[in-house]
């Protein structure tokens, strides 16, 4: 008797175990379903607002009419910020997607700015246009490349939590089709954002750029291999080829192709032909270990600066990506820091190298100045700001507003809570030109 009861228990535990076991796996399947849902969601929609998108600013292209445009940008602006929404949404914190946002941020910031504006006073410039037809190529491609992975998607039947899996596992031997995809859409972002370092984009950018007020006579190819051996401190045995471009851009420069003995890595640079000063510069080169502080290869930037006789430039801003530094530096005269006379430069921080160089900016704006006096002083322009911004810092600056106009302003640097922002004042009306938040720190997440 006793026997039986302890079967008939046995029986209902191991029943009751199954029950629990099915309905564990049952919620579990459904999560998982409801989330396999919504990142397929999440990616067509994605891939459907990048077509949208590409469409959208081919259309603002043929458009001259203010009562057509500002709309159409407007659209645009929308559509970028759709498109935010459901990157946000897809499984891609083992997969960054920095570059692609940072991409449409450009397109969101653009659409905006010249949107919102009185297009019959202050029509779209022949640089804005450019710009314009710039990022509607890079839509284009990268509209391209997301529906190459739209396409394996949907004729493999794969599904996005198998890469989360994967990626979570470390599993080289999952299907990886997805990851290599998204990874190739990144990839082409990356090229795009990295304009003012990278060979792909960078000539196209100088060809917007007005270098008139460069001083100097034209120089020749083997003049220009000269400034490349003593800019970049090359051995003597380098190899350097040279193209002259310059077709369809607004001054004409020299590229070059250059590979050091003993070296992997390739190194471009673009000289103007006018005056023979470097445009950009940049070796490419994995840095897969920091060994030095972002304030050592700070420092390694301003001596690479003084040798070469930028001695009037100050150091604005820095950030660090991966295992490279980023810092940018203006020029400053009179104790008036000019922000449109900016050089960057990129510091390796595994060996201290500089590993990119960009003046292109400089070179467009600089010029001898006359600057104003400021008709407001710094407690009145300090009037004019939010009272929950602390001022550490103040100081006189020239900026670009968004007519491309060079203005006087007093400069902020203050803080809400944790964040850092950069106002700027316009010192003669007190209208207030520009407000940027800074990057913070990126905090680094051990174990995760």
């Amino acid at each position: 008797m006793l026997r039986t009861i302890l079967i008939c228990i046995l029986s209902i535990g191991i029943i009751g175990v199954g029950y629990w076991g099915y309905q564990e796996h049952k919620e579990k399947t459904a999560v998982l379903l409801q989330a396999e849902n919504n990142y397929q969601r999440a990616f067509h929609d994605l891939t459907y607002d990048m077509s949208l998108l590409n469409d959208k600013m081919g259309s603002t292209l043929a458009m001259s009419s203010r009562d057509q445009l500002s709309p159409a940008l407007t659209e645009v602006w929308r559509v970028t910020s759709e498109a935010h929404s459901n990157v946000g949404q897809l499984p891609l914190t083992l997969v960054p997607f920095n570059k692609t946002e940072e991409f449409l941020s450009n397109v969101s910031d653009f659409s905006y700015r010249v949107g919102v504006r009185d297009l019959d006073k202050n029509p779209l410039t022949d640089e804005e246009y450019g710009r314009l037809e710039e990022l509607y190529k890079q839509s284009t491609d990268i509209q391209q490349d997301l529906r190459k992975v739209q396409n394996l998607v949907l004729e493999d039947n794969l599904r996005w939590m198998d890469v989360e899996m994967a990626l979570a596992t470390n599993d080289a031997q999952a299907d990886n089709t997805i990851i290599d995809g998204l990874k190739t859409v990144e990839k082409r972002a990356g090229e795009y954002s990295e304009t003012d370092f990278g060979p792909t984009n960078a000539s196209s950018e100088e060809g917007n750029k007005n270098f008139s007020k460069l001083k100097g006579k034209e120089i020749d190819e083997n003049e220009a291999r000269k400034v490349a051996r003593s800019f970049l401190e090359l051995d003597k045995n380098a190899k350097i080829d040279v193209t002259k471009n310059g077709n369809g851009a607004n001054y004409k420069f020299y590229s070059l192709r250059i590979q050091e003995p003993g070296k992997e890595q390739e190194t471009n640079m673009d000289i103007t032909k006018k005056g023979g000063y470097p445009i950009w510069a940049i070796r490419h080169v994995d840095v897969d270990k920091q060994n030095i502080s972002l304030n050592k290869a700070m420092n390694k930037a301003m001596k690479f600066l003084k040798d070469q006789r930028f001695e009037s430039l100050v150091a604005s801003d820095s950030a660090q990506y991966d295992n490279v530094g980023v810092f940018t530096f203006v020029e400053e005269r009179q104790g008036v820091r000019i922000y449109p006379d900016a050089v960057k430069i990129k510091v390796s921080l595994g060996d201290g190298s500089i590993v990119g160089f960009s003046a292109a900016d400089f070179l467009a704006a600089h010029h001898d100045r006359e600057i104003p006096k400021p008709a407001l002083n710094a407690d009145e322009a300090k009037k004019k700001i939010n009272e929950n911004v602390l001022i550490q810092e103040e100081r006189l600056a020239i900026i670009q507003n968004d007519l491309g106009e060079e203005v006087l302003c007093y400069e902020f640097l203050g803080t809400i809570n944790k964040d850092t922002y950069r106002i700027f004042i316009n010192a003669e009306n007190g209208n207030e030109e520009d407000v940027k938040k800074m990057d913070n720190t990126e905090p680094i997440y051990n174990g995760v």
